[in-house]
């Protein structure tokens, strides 16, 4: 299995929670200054993509000299420097695209962040996004996503289009069976893992799958 990790220039949340996210196989690219975030944590990127602004050109200068592969855009341009680092990703095919450093700072970029990972074009890539005890997948229509956790965590489904048909949500404290779900509801926010595993499956829609580990802590 191929997994891009792609930092954004957002807050990096509990770093030793993020490492132990990590594989020694994934492909490592930053958007722009989510540069800061990898090396933060010891990782030299595979590819960097953006406007550059957010990067010393000596910085620039010695991670070409590691062989990094710099896209270097345009600062005037239509699209954020992650949603560019999210063409290159596709391109490359992997089975998952793991978004990190994404939250935290601006408000609206915060949101553009999450909402990027509903393109259309991504369908064929499994997305997920990771932030300090946080794991969030999308899940698409006519698809099924089991997570795995400890008893206790806490799971919710947001729903990213009007409505979400037939969800079965199994696994839970307060289980989901044929549910459709509206968006702007909270009805189906702060439900609880009351085993190992729990599994959604939806009909049509997209929900986002948040899952927080209560037992994550800093070390």
């Amino acid at each position: 299995m191929v997994r891009i990790v792609i930092f954004a220039n957002g807050t990096l949340n509990q770093p030793n929670l993020l490492r132990q996210q990590l594989s020694s196989t994934d492909r490592i690219f930053c958007a722009d200054g989510g540069t800061h975030n990898a090396l933060a944590l010891g990782l030299i990127p595979e590819a960097i993509i953006g406007d550059l602004d957010s990067l010393s050109s000596d910085l620039i200068s010695r991670l070409e000299g590691q062989g990094v592969t710099i896209h270097s855009h345009p600062t005037r341009k239509d699209q954020t420097d992650l949603e560019l680092a999210f063409e290159v990703a596709i391109a490359e095919q992997p089975d998952e695209i793991m978004l990190v450093t994404a939250l935290g700072g601006r408000l609206d970029q915060m949101l553009a962040n999450i909402l990027l990972l509903t393109r259309p074009d991504y369908i064929s890539v499994q997305l997920t996004l990771v932030d300090g005890p946080h794991w969030a997948v999308l899940v698409r229509s006519h698809r099924s996503v089991t997570v795995t956790g400890q008893p206790g965590d806490t799971l919710s489904l947001v729903p990213l289009t009007p409505t979400v048909t037939r969800v079965n949500f199994s696994g839970v404290e307060w289980p989901l069976e044929e549910a459709t779900l509206l968006l702007g509801s909270t009805w189906s926010i702060s439900n609880v893992l009351v085993g190992r595993q729990a599994t959604v499956q939806i009909g049509e829609g997209l929900v986002l799958l948040v899952h927080l580990n209560q037992s994550s802590e800093e070390v």
